[in-house]
């Protein structure tokens, strides 16, 4: 998190900064609720705002100068940013701290750490999702199916029937044994664990607003520690993808085929920096996403008992108590709706970030060379014109609604959209089919259920659910949420 002040400023309408600290303060009131900070500068000053007059913040951009953080809704603002693929960049996962990647040996780490198909732009861009395309090519990801039902039936079996879990504790770690197998193979095993281990403990630094204030390699300080973990995975990554290349083999995992990509026009590969790129924005942008959707779809349904029978009805009368095979899934078109809604009402991803490569013009404001740009997917998703009681989760909408793309967007939309959103789908209907056949989780109540949206979109301080044998007892659990999510969801309180 950095404060610029060097011209051209933003002309964008936005709440004039107070002295001394004026810049500061709504930088860290994005940081602790962007969601609640957006919804106020949207409703006083329209569906584009600076978040501060005149610019001179940045949260994102990792460009030397940045005129400031521009925020943005609306489905006419979505399909300007995300179809102008020349005019609105993205940047590493690792935002501002990308600045610092050649400040010292420790620091290189950051050239590569999440850049992936994030860090590149224009014809890089399109060249590198073309040798990723046949990693998630659709007959490549339905051939993950019997992987994700047998690593789900290993962690529901170890619920513990008639005591309380930390519902987003569970449902990252079975993402995450997910993302390690797919991604780096089963030939790996404790070696592939502790590097997805390291991956997760590097994503939840990253999130964290002591390393953006206080972005220093010192002994002690967050960053320093974030350093010594991108140095260790990187070790580990890199001899991994060597003994890979050796082997020559496609062990039918992710890593093996980006080693083996090639481009059709040069025969030119991906390097080893670009590789460990790759791996971890897809790991990182994997496992947790596809966590907080279950989570928040597994709360939803513990709200609205009459959905949860219903879907129950299908799931039975469908699978038979069987896993879900690929065919099958296509049979669930109630589960396909319950996961629609809830994408749409708690989307996992909340923003949409960009920065502009040249001067442009959105919502009728210019925008200068280097501007940040944040849309939102959660406001886009909450608009009554578009969605009719956007508050009441209503799976039966999608019957006949057919948004276009820019309206609904939990996977972005345009040339960039998720490159894994129909793996994370057959993911979240495996693990919810799965589950629901075999246990109701009850919703403990008064517990405070806070949002946390920055990069995603979680409970701040997780989510504690009963265990119980599926009973169809629905109705209990229901009511007594108490938190800022009881302003995002109609609920029975």
């Amino acid at each position: 998190m950095t404060i610029t002040t060097d011209k051209p400023k933003l002309t964008v309408p936005g709440p004039n900064p107070l002295p001394i600290f004026g810049r500061i303060i709504p930088l860290v009131g994005y940081i602790r609720d962007s969601i609640d900070l957006s919804r106020c500068l949207f409703k006083k000053y329209g569906s584009v705002v600076s978040l501060v007059a005149g610019g001179g913040t940045n949260l994102y951009s990792s460009e030397d100068y940045c005129p400031g953080t521009v925020l943005a809704y609306g489905s006419e603002n979505v399909r300007e940013v995300t179809s102008q693929h020349e005019v609105y960049h993205k940047y590493p996962l690792t935002g501002g701290l990308y600045r610092q990647r050649n400040d010292s040996p420790r620091t290189e780490t950051l050239k590569h750490f999440g850049v992936g198909l994030f860090g590149v732009n224009s014809k890089t861009h399109r060249q590198h999702r073309q040798l990723l395309m046949p990693a998630f090519h659709r007959q490549r990801i339905e051939s993950y199916c019997d992987d994700i039902v047998a690593i789900t039936q290993s962690v529901l079996e170890q619920l513990p029937v008639g005591k309380a879990i930390n519902l987003c504790e569970v449902m990252r770690t079975l993402t995450l044994r997910v993302a390690t197998k797919t991604l780096f193979g089963a030939d790996i095993g404790d070696e592939g664990g502790n590097s997805a281990k390291l991956l997760q403990k590097i994503g939840a630094l990253l999130g964290s607003p002591a390393i953006a204030i206080l972005p220093f390699d010192v002994p002690g300080l967050p960053f320093h520690r974030l350093l010594s973990l991108m140095a260790q995975l990187d070790d580990e990554m890199r001899t991994l993808i060597r003994q890979k290349q050796a082997s020559q083999e496609d062990s039918k995992d992710v890593l093996s085929m980006l080693i083996q990509a090639r481009d059709a026009e040069s025969g030119l590969g991906l390097t080893e920096d670009e590789l460990l790129g790759h791996v971890s924005v897809i790991f990182a942008a994997g496992h947790e996403t596809s966590a907080n959707a279950l989570t928040w779809t597994l709360f939803l349904l513990s709200q609205h008992p009459q959905i949860a029978a219903n879907l129950l009805d299908e799931l039975e009368n469908v699978l038979q108590g069987a896993p879900p095979t690929v065919e099958k899934l296509q049979q669930l078109s109630l589960l396909e709706r319950v996961i629609k809604e809830s994408l749409r009402i708690l989307p996992p991803v909340p923003w949409n970030a960009r920065v502009t490569s040249q001067p442009t013009s959105l919502g009728g404001y210019e925008l200068p060379t280097g501007t940040e740009v944040f849309v939102s997917i959660y406001h886009t998703h909450h608009l009554p014109e578009i969605f009719p009681h956007p508050e009441r989760f209503d799976p039966t909408r999608w019957e006949s609604k057919e948004p276009t793309m820019y309206e609904y967007n939990p996977f972005s939309a345009g040339s960039r959209i998720c490159i894994g959103a129909p793996f994370a789908l057959m993911e979240i209907k495996i693990v919810l089919a799965m589950l629901l056949m075999q246990y109701r989780l009850q919703y403990i109540s008064q517990q405070s259920l806070e949002r946390e949206a920055l990069i995603v979109m979680a409970p701040k301080y997780g989510m504690q659910m009963l265990i119980n044998k599926q009973d169809r007892q629905f109705t209990k659990g229901v009511g007594g949420v108490r938190g800022n999510v009881c302003e995002m969801v109609e609920l029975n309180n």
